[in-house]
């Protein structure tokens, strides 16, 4: 009474592996901003692990470097533009 023929078989869906959006040469600081900005949400916000796609010790690092370049005034804490705008 088995309908399928096959019913063990995995499905052969094929899938592209997504680049990691760190290299191994990227040095993760304060001061390198083209690459701290990717993980900032449009609010300011520091966006997730699981969104970032990163490990959870470049994770760290990553924070850490936001919230120093905060404090240094490199980057906004908030951006609130949609309050301003009429």
């Amino acid at each position: 009474m088995n309908k399928s023929k096959r019913p063990f078989t995995k499905s052969k869906r094929s899938f592209r592996r997504r680049l990691p959006p760190i290299q191994s040469g990227d040095r993760i600081d304060y001061r390198n901003m083209s690459l701290i900005s990717r993980f900032i949400s449009e609010q300011g916000k520091i966006l997730s692990r699981r969104a970032n796609r990163v490990t959870l010790k470049q994770q760290r690092l990553i924070t850490i470097a936001i919230k120093q370049a905060r404090i240094l005034s490199l980057l906004p804490f908030l951006n609130n533009q949609k309050q301003f705008e009429r």
